[in-house]
């Protein structure tokens, strides 16, 4: 019998390792603070990544793909930018290696290179030194392209899919005309990752602005939508940038306006990436392991017979095969395990660790009644259905599974979101968790101060922020309205 996962309430922190690790999902790798994202865990995400690159071209937008390496100059050409990812640049200096003559290889001395290459952070610096080809006259704007690649950012303190050195993602880039038209772009770009996480992920956020001390280098302005999860923890799901003309300026990409007149172009970036598989299993897993909603699930029915002989089970599977064929040309995923490796009562604690949305149980019984046993993840319930008229359930049911789960999220953010006026019930609240909605003086040194005193930033000036006047939760003085505050991942 396998052992139980440890308990939400207990560990939160073994509990998540423990859920990425018997789920399927992902392990470290041999390569310190890499990860191997393995294959139950990658068809999750080529879920999200279909969802996404569908609705980044529904808003116009076409992928390309650009070098792997940044030289150093470039990163070097937008000071703020190379200011605040030097720290993390795992850094090329050599183009060769050689034997050393005792069975093993040395970095040949002599294959140094003229310039290093850095392993991109990000691409701001490589895709506009491209763009300077690219753009020429008003008539090729707006320029909107995506590309989805791997990241190096190199961090000390790493975790599975929250934050590994490597990472996989998505990154937009574009330019525009003008100013509004590039803000535009900015904010639509959030809207998409908000409805992408709430509608596919089930998951609820808040969109909103970062203050400019949490920016992200090189922008004029960050935007981002953060999530609540499980133990009372922020989790930044997304980011969307407008970086106004400073990255235009920076490599001189310039273009001929309808006025005859040379102009930089306005800017933006933004993108998700890896982080919100961590986002999906702790937003919403249980004690029992993974919850998926169904229209992430790498398939949302599984059906387990339950036989004691081959005969049963041919008499068991002619039952079930056009079952199977209604559901794929309904477009749901099904499984079909009939595989004898294991037991029926393993494979239905597998299903629900692995958190398959649905699961139905046919034995000789059920089939003499005309009934399966359908169970459900979300809640952990089973009810005997008739086998009559099943797929048309399960179409229902997947539904209102996916509404569930988002429900349920949502109740859970509301019930830890807490307005908070002073400064001692500031600080005890941070210790519980959850979200906090205070006032603050809109100045870095008190920033600075509530994070060093409570490891608490603030996540976003939300965009949906009444203007309210009160008083700093931390300093006193005058505030017009309430920033998010939490701890963060």
């Amino acid at each position: 019998m396998a052992k139980a996962l440890p308990k939400r309430s207990e560990n939160y922190s073994e509990w998540y390792n423990e859920i990425v690790k018997r789920a399927d999902l992902a392990e470290n790798s041999a390569v310190r603070g890499c990860m191997v994202i393995k294959p139950y865990g990658f068809a999750i995400w080529e879920k999200m990544q279909r969802a996404l690159d569908d609705m980044f071209k529904a808003t116009g937008h076409q992928n390309a793909y650009f070098p792997l390496f940044v030289p150093k100059s470039f990163l070097e050409k937008e000071e703020e930018h190379a200011e605040g990812f030097a720290k993390e640049c795992a850094v090329v200096t050599h183009y060769r290696l050689k034997t050393d003559g005792k069975g093993g290889l040395m970095v040949d001395p002599n294959a140094k290179l003229d310039e290093e290459l850095i392993i991109r952070p990000t691409s701001e610096t490589v895709i506009w030194n491209a763009y300077k080809g690219w753009i020429q006259s008003w008539r090729d704007l707006p320029l909107l392209i995506n590309q989805w690649c791997n990241i190096v950012r190199w961090e000390m303190r790493t975790r599975i899919f929250l934050r590994t050195a490597e990472f996989l993602w998505q990154e937009g880039h574009t330019a525009h005309a003008t100013e509004q038209e590039a803000v535009e772009e900015t904010e639509r770009m959030l809207g998409v990752y908000a409805d992408f996480v709430e509608n596919w992920m089930a998951l609820p956020v808040i969109q909103g602005v970062k203050t400019p001390g949490e920016r992200f280098a090189g922008a004029v302005e960050t935007y981002c939508i953060e999530g609540l999860m499980q133990d009372g923890k922020a989790l930044q799901c997304g980011t969307s940038h407008f970086l106004g003309q400073n990255f235009s300026k920076s490599f001189d990409v310039q273009f001929v306006n309808k006025e005859n007149q040379l102009e930089y172009p306005w800017a933006t970036s933004w993108g998700v990436s890896t982080r919100l598989m961590g986002a999906l299993i702790m937003g919403h897993s249980d004690d029992n392991g993974l919850v998926l909603p169904p229209k992430l699930a790498p398939f949302q029915v599984v059906i387990v017979p339950i036989h004691k002989s081959p005969e049963d089970l041919a008499k068991i599977s002619e039952k079930v095969d056009p079952i199977i064929n209604e559901l794929k040309a309904a477009g749901v995923s099904v499984k079909y395990d009939d595989n004898d490796n294991q037991r029926s009562g393993w494979k239905f604690a597998e299903y629900e660790l692995r958190g398959v949305p649905i699961r139905l149980g046919l034995g000789m019984r059920d089939l003499e009644a005309g009934t399966v046993e359908v169970a459900r993840r979300d809640t952990l319930s089973k009810e005997s259905r008739p086998i009559d008229g099943i797929v048309d359930h399960i179409k229902i049911l997947l539904g209102e599974i996916q509404q569930n789960i988002y429900n349920k999220a949502m109740a859970f953010r509301e019930a830890n979101t807490f307005p908070v006026d002073t400064w001692d019930g500031f600080k005890e609240q941070i210790e519980k968790g959850g979200f906090i909605l205070a006032h603050w003086d809109g100045t870095a040194e008190t920033e600075e101060k509530i994070k060093n005193e409570t490891k608490a930033t603030i996540r976003c000036i939300p965009l949906n922020s009444i203007e309210e006047s009160g008083t700093c939760v931390y300093s006193g003085k005058e505030s017009a309205k309430r920033v998010l505050f939490a701890r963060a991942y």
